[in-house]
């Protein structure tokens, strides 16, 4: 326990920033109460960026208790949470531009509102103006299963052109929907690519094939592409497979057997007979048959 003679050397600043770093004091290093962490996850081309303080339970009564219902919440400890993203997506179904935004929330018993703020330079929530919200959702509060002691923020159910925004601390739960748009972004990509005239490497052949046929986008030049991949990668069970289902989706029935079959033997040859493809090409085929 520190006298009083001991908090006036090291001041109240210092004490401040232990919270949030380790903090010297002589040749005594003390730890973070709360220690920072950065998150950084891509979700399609879009890079986000999480940046917010870690507080723990320890044995308190988290909401309804030490976070009151309907209080903006910083959505951590110390300074405000941060959120950057480099491209347009949106957030809980609303068009957000990219930045960096402060992460603030408001806990109910049965629904949160999670809000992106324009003002990040900010130490907790006490110079939080509603004014300068970028957007405001509202979603609903889960039970988090066994206790979780630390809070957690992260990205789940990452998927080309979505995710989610997962808040979890003691015995709640939250997500929040996040898009963003790939295919704006990547197809005039591809098209440029494919119609330069220049030879392509057998795997941009097949992530364009593979591109086009995940987002519905003309399955005729998604079959043309993962072709001209095969010519130059003839064993790959992987396009094989693409190939197959390609196929099945135009309606190819006779094109799709022989390619399943032959990434089947494929991948049965390369990986042995536990393959996860022979797995999945024989549920094509028995869709097929």
């Amino acid at each position: 326990m520190f006298s009083q003679p001991s908090l006036s050397r090291i001041g109240i600043v210092s004490i401040l920033m232990a919270a949030v770093v380790p903090m010297a004091v002589g040749d005594l290093t003390f730890p973070a109460a709360s220690p920072q962490t950065t998150i950084k996850q891509q979700v399609g081309l879009t890079h986000f960026e999480l940046t917010y303080s870690r507080p723990s339970v320890k044995d308190r009564e988290i909401f309804g208790g030490l976070q009151a219902w309907g209080e903006v919440w910083r959505t951590g400890a110390n300074a405000a949470t941060n959120l950057s993203f480099d491209s347009q997506i949106t957030f809980g179904g609303r068009p957000v531009e990219a930045g960096t935004y402060a992460l603030f929330t408001i806990p109910g018993q049965a629904a949160w509102t999670v809000i992106l703020n324009r003002v990040t330079d900010q130490w907790g929530a006490t110079r939080y103006d509603a004014d300068e919200d970028a957007v405001r959702v509202e979603v609903p509060v889960r039970p988090a299963g066994d206790l979780v002691e630390t809070l957690r923020i992260g990205f789940d159910a990452l998927r080309d052109e979505s995710a989610d925004l997962v808040i979890t601390w003691e015995n709640a739960a939250v997500r929040v929907p996040i898009t963003v748009d790939v295919r704006s972004q990547l197809q005039p990509e591809i098209e440029a690519a494919m119609s330069s005239g220049a030879k392509q490497p057998d795997y941009i052949y097949f992530q364009a094939a593979a591109f086009y046929f995940d987002h519905a986008i003309d399955l005729d030049r998604a079959a043309a592409w993962i072709d001209l991949a095969l010519d130059q990668n003839p064993r790959a069970f992987w396009m094989l497979h693409l190939k197959a289902k390609i196929h099945a989706s135009l309606g190819n029935a006779e094109v799709a057997i022989a390619a399943a079959e032959a990434s089947t033997a494929q991948a049965v040859a390369q990986e042995g007979p536990s393959s996860g493809y022979k797995v999945m090409n024989d549920a094509l085929l028995a869709s097929l048959r």
